[in-house]
């Protein structure tokens, strides 16, 4: 699936069988992430609700879904999910008005592969797949908090596109909406 080879590194599309790793993925890297203030209950509930082995089922058997792993020693190290439909949230679809547009879901890799350029092929792959959908924008949502996570996105050309908010667990978040036109 990807031009983008990193060493010992195959990044490819996730099948039924990966759910497990993909959940495990997500459970190691999602806390990593979160804002500063977020509760490690309010971080569990996040996962058990939209991260869990059944939900990774959910997204792979969508056809509006795509999820993207890197594999690096036969072991997921990271994975991007891509929801290819309309904005459900308001305020998002006031600002991402292009359409067909494709939304980055979820990104992460895990600790031990960030700066070696994983993230880097999962993101050029993500906006490759979008872009094969027929995608015209691709965008995502990012804590305001966030700084690292935004200059690497600014660095595949995003740009932000306005604000929304993010719930974790029973806590509410700010996050920038961030764009990338093609």
């Amino acid at each position: 699936m990807s031009d983008y080879p990193v060493i010992d590194t195959i990044i490819d599309r996730a099948g039924l069988d990966d759910a497990d790793a993909l959940a495990a993925v997500a459970a190691a890297t999602f806390p990593l992430a979160c804002p500063p203030g977020s509760t490690p209950a309010d971080e569990a509930a996040f996962i058990a609700a939209n991260l869990s082995t059944d939900r990774f089922l959910d997204y792979l058997a969508d056809p509006a879904r795509v999820v993207i792993k890197a594999v690096h020693d036969g072991q997921i190290v990271g994975y991007a999910l891509l929801n290819m439909m309309e904005p459900a949230d308001p305020t998002v679809a006031a600002v991402i008005t292009e359409r067909p547009v494709t939304e980055v879901s979820k990104m992460y890799v895990l600790p031990g592969q960030h700066g070696n350029g994983v993230a880097g092929a999962l993101m050029r792959t993500a906006l490759d797949a979008a872009r094969d959908s027929g995608s015209v924008a691709v965008w995502l949502g990012v804590n305001q908090h966030n700084a690292r996570a935004q200059r690497f996105y600014g660095k595949h050309g995003f740009e932000v596109a306005g604000t929304k908010t993010f719930t974790v667990g029973a806590q509410l978040h700010h996050d920038y909406v961030m764009r990338h036109r093609f």
